[in-house]
């Protein structure tokens, strides 16, 4: 298989408990999609290979939602310890196929398949083992990650962003828009992309 066959695996965090929403704000809709179902479908369009969704608070109901979606399940069962715990419970289900997986939060709607085309497309272009998206200036996920930095961060007890803090000097960013940043945290938030034409409705009922 050539090399460049298998750019990447996708590793969707969505193990949180949503405590600022209220409500586990993965299952909400927005335009008749859950934000779980969105964020694994986008990276499965991007061609990460494989899709690999770290779940954890709610796992069962969150589950059910990626029904159809070709992707890997993985349970974190010290998620309530932090995301980093999911980021590295991630990070070790990626296979040894992968020379790279880029993360993204379950909960930014507005990441797109091209927005993540880009990151692997810098890579391609620089060969750089960290590729980071930044949002007028922020640096926030989609992150890639190069296998070359998967021993450093099975061992870290932090996250994504601590990674990214201590290899500064030498990543690569993709720059896009300010407002492609918004994530969804507290029902404030939901108000925002309401606004926007966003058509969102609430969880449904535990059943």
């Amino acid at each position: 298989m050539p090399a460049d066959a298998v750019p990447a695996a996708g590793v969707v965090l969505a193990a949180g408990a949503s405590t600022r929403m209220g409500e586990n704000k993965l299952l909400l809709r927005l335009d008749g999609e859950t934000l779980v179902a969105r964020a694994a479908r986008t990276a499965a369009e991007a061609g990460l290979d494989p899709v690999i969704v770290v779940l954890g608070h709610d796992a069962a109901r969150v589950e059910r939602e990626l029904e159809g979606i070709a992707c890997l399940r993985v349970r974190n069962a010290e998620h309530a310890s932090g995301q980093g715990s999911s980021f590295r419970a991630g990070i070790a289900a990626v296979p040894p196929s992968a020379p790279a997986a880029v993360v993204l939060l379950a909960d930014m709607p507005h990441v797109t398949a091209g927005m993540i085309a880009a990151l692997l497309e810098r890579r391609r272009a620089t060969g750089a083992s960290l590729v980071v998206s930044e949002y007028g200036g922020v640096p926030a996920p989609p992150t890639l990650y190069g296998r070359a930095l998967f021993p450093e961060i099975a061992q870290a007890r932090g996250c994504g962003r601590d990674v990214v803090r201590r290899h500064r000097a030498e990543l690569e960013t993709v720059a896009f828009p300010a407002e492609r940043l918004a994530d969804l945290d507290e029902p404030s938030d939901l108000d925002r992309l309401r606004a926007s034409g966003a058509e969102i409705q609430r969880c449904a009922p535990t059943s």
